[in-house]
């Protein structure tokens, strides 16, 4: 049996085994995985969307929202820049604060890998936990199929049930109850929605369009692109809502959210009252699209045939077109796993587990789940750093 000071379960908790090394603990990281960091590879098309200037409490979900407000601001965005660009990293911002790299994720992934290293972390790639037990003295051990490994501080890092074909697990969930500590209900996020299937073959032939769109579902809206899709609908700011609808909720979307469609409409009655209603509209969105939210019988309408009652049809039907989605695309596409490790089991100053001494868990298997945009990234970050404080 190996003797350690600190084991991290998964290659998320990179930033917290380097801060853990840092201190001069004996840090080492066991992955199932055959490489370490897979999920920042993937990330933002290659380019790893790092971080976001504009970090907030309110951009993350979790049933205690107060939790993640301790690490976010003890270890924050402009912390990890300055990481960046110490090891000489290029990186651009596009919309919304998010910042990517230049070049490639690799640059992120081997930023972390050559901390590690230089502190004298060990990864252990290939390699999965069969048990874990906790002795009478507190520690931990930690057994795979050809070591067992002895431990003070035992960090779960091994993020949630996203995309399942990159090796994610429940494993950090059924950690937990093993332990007795309470887990939040898990669910996909950042996730495309499937349709019934009367809108699916009314919006298929949509495939590819793109268009800036309000999305609310509640009390809360996002204005980003939405996604026409072969399966349903899917963009930013379908992601960005799905984490927060439910099954039955229905969605309301403004495919024109600059403009009151009826005053233009009205305005146009008035330069052009020979005109068909197709030919205005066509102006604003796409033919396909136009010609699948109305009857051909309305497109041709001429602008000053339309009365009233039809001015505000139109404008219903395409600034608060209502849909309710059947479904999601779930774990397999989803980009974020909703819910995890109960926030009130743990400490946000430590990460630590209220009731077992040296437990700790960070990152995504935690119930904190960041917007789209470099937030659940710096969610990893800062709560592997502030657990990195103390195991």
């Amino acid at each position: 049996m190996k003797q350690v000071d600190v084991v991290i379960i998964g290659a998320a908790g990179l930033m917290c085994a380097i801060e853990s090394a840092k201190r001069g603990r004996n840090t080492l990281i066991l992955d199932h995985a055959n490489k370490a960091g897979k999920k920042i590879l993937m990330s933002g098309g290659g380019r790893c969307n790092f971080t976001n200037y504009n970090i907030e409490a309110e951009n993350y979900i979790s049933n205690n929202p107060h939790f993640c407000k301790s690490a976010i601001s003890r270890y924050n965005q402009w912390q990890f820049i300055k990481l960046v660009e110490q090891h000489g990293i290029d990186y651009h911002e596009r919309e919304h604060g998010q910042l990517f790299c230049d070049n490639s994720s690799q640059d992120i992934l081997s930023m972390l890998l050559n901390e590690a290293k230089k502190y004298g972390v060990e990864i252990c790639l290939n390699t999965p936990i069969k048990i874990i037990t906790k002795k009478a003295d507190n520690h931990y051990v930690v057994e795979t199929h050809s070591h067992s490994y002895r431990c003070q501080s035992l960090v779960i890092a091994s993020g949630g049930l996203s995309i399942p074909k990159m090796g994610a697990t429940p494993f950090g969930y059924k950690v937990a109850e093993q332990f007795n500590l309470n887990v939040v209900p898990t669910a996909a996020g950042l996730v495309p929605f499937t349709l019934q299937p009367y809108d699916k073959i009314r919006l298929e032939k949509l495939s590819g369009i793109a268009i800036d769109s309000t999305v609310a579902c509640g009390n809360t809206r996002f204005r980003e692109n939405i996604l026409f899709t072969h399966r349903g609908l899917s963009g930013p700011a379908i992601l960005q809502i799905s984490s927060y609808w439910q099954q039955g909720n229905e969605i309301v979307v403004n495919l024109l959210p600059d403009i009151s469609l009826e005053n233009f409409l009205d305005s146009a009655i008035s330069k052009h009252p020979q005109q068909i209603v197709k030919t205005i509209l066509t102006q604003l969105l796409p033919k396909r699209l136009v010609n699948s939210f109305l009857d051909n019988d309305l497109l041709e309408i001429k602008l000053n045939s339309l009365t009233k009652s039809k001015i505000h049809f139109i404008s219903s039907q395409l600034q608060n077109w209502t849909i309710k989605p059947s479904g999601t695309e779930g774990y397999r596409t989803a980009e974020v796993t909703l819910g995890g490790v109960d926030c009130n089991e743990l400490s946000s100053k430590t990460m630590q587990a209220n009731t077992q001494a040296g437990l700790y868990f960070v990152g995504e298997v935690v119930d904190v789940t960041g917007w789209l945009g470099g937030y659940n990234f710096q969610w990893a970050w800062s709560s592997g750093w502030c657990a990195g404080q103390y195991v």
